[in-house]
């Protein structure tokens, strides 16, 4: 009569970790240590912000631009010169822009801080009259609290906080320039030299990922400029035509805000608004903050669908996590670059995650319009 085999158990370091509570805790330990590395790769970053995020915006306006300097290509001029007439142009236009709200802000300077005084003495009368019990004494008390803030100790700390902002502010803008200078002139090669290393299939997937990105980037940007233009001019508008001082630079702002996804309009039109109650009174701050809903609802429902297509477009409670996230980060440029950088992740991983390279969305060029070089299948 046949013996039955008896099933052999795992002993010693294979009985420990062979069982599910074994398993488990391996993975455990694998989650944790990738935890770790993305700890310490944002740590990172976060210390080289100066040198990140000027590189981060240079690249989505390389992309941006990049059609227009293959379009100068195409027409016969050179490289160099294609570049230098799109950087200059560039340059000019923000140039332009800077200026006008300098001088606009300056011819009403006078008009709107009579405005505003008038203001905080008709919102200080609203408050001692109202029904709020608050004292003239308790008023003063608080105006000299913030007087004595702003000369002590701690104030001056604050302005020189500022003052370092902003010398960061111009390193990172020239840093900027100079990058994105550079990416437009030799962006195809110095993306064929990144992706020396690789070969094969692997080298497709890169080639496939770059030229997505460079797809997403270019459309995401001008397709928010376009959205941004429109809320601009319609908010502008409306700001001329009920004479708010300060029409122009506030819808200047408001261009600016919309780069930042649901909540950059809606703050730049409540800063509108509020400019609106203090210039103009409540009557016409209502209407303001009417024209501002009605922006947002057009830009959210129709003007983001139709420019920017579905491909470009995130849920929104994934944008609110990705602004939320970029701003506890990086501040203001972390809420601006959340949500492009977002996308663009989503692209990657799509790219990568495709049974077959060619089976993934893009064309497979690198970035700068190269042809892809053949390679075999690994």
């Amino acid at each position: 009569m046949d013996v039955p085999e008896t099933t052999a158990r795992p002993r010693g370091t294979a009985a420990l970790w062979g069982d599910t509570l074994g398993r488990f805790g391996i993975r455990s330990a694998q989650v944790l240590l990738l935890l770790a590395l993305a700890t310490v790769t944002v740590y990172g970053l976060l210390r080289l912000r100066l040198l990140i995020i000027p590189v981060m915006i240079a690249i989505i306006l390389a992309a941006a631009i990049a059609p227009f300097v293959n379009f100068l290509r195409r027409k016969g001029l050179p490289g160099a010169l294609a570049t230098a007439i799109a950087f200059l142009g560039l340059l000019a236009v923000l140039g332009g822009v800077v200026t006008g709200i300098v001088f606009a802000v300056r011819s009403e300077w006078d008009e709107l801080a009579a405005s505003a005084a008038s203001g905080v003495d008709e919102l200080q009368s609203f408050i001692l009259d109202g029904p709020f019990p608050i004292s003239a004494e308790q008023i003063a008390q608080a105006r000299d609290a913030v007087v004595a803030f702003a000369t002590s100790a701690q104030g001056r700390t604050g302005a020189l906080t500022g003052v370092s902002a902003v010398a960061e502010f111009l390193t990172g803008a020239t840093l900027m320039v100079v990058v994105l200078f550079f990416l437009l002139k030799d962006g195809a090669t110095i993306w064929n030299f990144l992706l020396t290393p690789f070969e094969g299939r692997r080298e497709r997937k890169l080639r496939l990922a770059g030229t997505r990105v460079l797809d997403v980037l270019g459309g995401y940007v001008r397709g928010t400029t376009i959205v941004a233009l429109v809320d601009a001019v319609v908010i502008g508008a409306a700001l001329l035509i009920l004479r708010v001082p300060l029409a122009g630079p506030l819808a200047v702002i408001v261009f600016v805000g919309a780069f930042v996804p649901i909540v950059g309009a809606t703050v730049a039109g409540a800063l509108a608004a509020l400019v609106a109650l203090v210039a103009n009174g409540p009557l016409v701050a209502l209407i303001v903050v009417g024209v501002v809903v009605a922006v947002t609802q057009l830009e959210g429902d129709l003007l983001q669908p139709l420019v920017m297509g579905k491909s470009l477009r995130l849920h929104a409670l994934v944008v609110l996590m990705a602004i939320t996230a970029g701003t506890v980060l990086a501040g203001i440029a972390g809420a601006v670059l959340a949500v492009p950088l977002t996308a663009v992740a989503w692209a990657v991983v799509k790219v990568w995650t495709a049974e077959d390279p060619a089976d993934a969305p893009g064309e497979g060029r690198p970035p700068g319009g190269a042809p892809p070089s053949p390679a075999p299948v690994a």
